[in-house]
């Protein structure tokens, strides 16, 4: 246990998570409250009926814009979407912030993972809203809210505040990952696998998973820091009586 204790903290001092943290704070809360909001708003059925009358008309633009290359793409994003793509993915980026030691890091993107797997299953089940006639791939389980849309969110946002140092460029990897995130929610309403709120619903839900765990994890690193701070200080010797003028 030393052994490991000590490899654990050999090696530079881990860069907190964020580098703006009131700043951060504020984002996340926002998307979690927009969150919170339109699943509140689901979970009402004179609100649902009125967000069904718009998913059904952009369902029939989607089916009306239809085009065999937009199609290729789409099922293309349904692929990568899938558990088989993305498991191994989280993997490696675990297992690369593990060598690297970068502990608080990993500890912000599983929490992130696992907050999202633990939210998937009763949140649908809760919901239990069916899906859209005549999709395009195979789909299982209730259709709100996207399992696809939360995936991929979580993961790509979890991934550029783990690996990329915050900054310049973690704001535009970031841009990169919203818009693939967007993709991804919108190729499951263009291929009627869900609604159009089903897919923004994952999104917002999946974007929370990943800013809220960030902020906590980063508020805990700093915590630790400062915790050590103070223990690590060194005690001033106190001035003895002959040492004084």
């Amino acid at each position: 246990m030393s052994r490991l204790r000590t490899w654990a903290a050999s090696g530079p001092e881990e860069p907190p998570i964020l580098a703006a943290p009131r700043r951060d704070a504020a984002i996340a809360l926002v998307i979690c409250a927009l969150t919170a909001v339109l699943f509140v708003v689901a979970a009402d059925h004179a609100a649902l009926s009125h967000i069904q009358r718009l998913d059904d008309s952009w369902l029939r633009l989607m089916v009306s814009a239809r085009t065999p290359p937009v199609t290729v793409i789409a099922k293309i994003f349904n692929v990568l979407g899938l558990v088989y793509v993305t498991l191994p993915v989280r993997i490696g980026i675990a297992g690369y912030l593990t060598i690297r030691r970068r502990w608080w890091h990993l500890a912000a993107f599983a929490a992130a993972v696992l907050l999202s797997e633990i939210l998937i299953g009763p949140v649908k089940a809760a919901y239990d809203r069916a899906r859209p006639p005549g999709a395009l791939v195979a789909t299982s389980g209730a259709s709100f809210p996207s399992g696809h849309a939360i995936a991929t969110s979580v993961t790509v946002f979890a991934a550029i505040i783990a690996l990329v140092p915050a900054g310049r460029r973690r704001a535009a990897w970031g841009l990169a990952a919203a818009g693939f995130a967007l993709l991804m929610a919108a190729s499951r309403a263009y291929l009627a696998a869900h609604w159009l709120s089903d897919a923004v619903a994952g999104l917002l839900l999946g974007t929370s998973c990943a800013l809220l765990t960030a902020v906590l994890a980063d508020r805990a690193q700093r915590a630790r820091r400062r915790r050590h701070a103070i223990t690590g200080a060194a005690p001033q010797k106190p001035v003895r009586q002959a040492d004084r003028p």
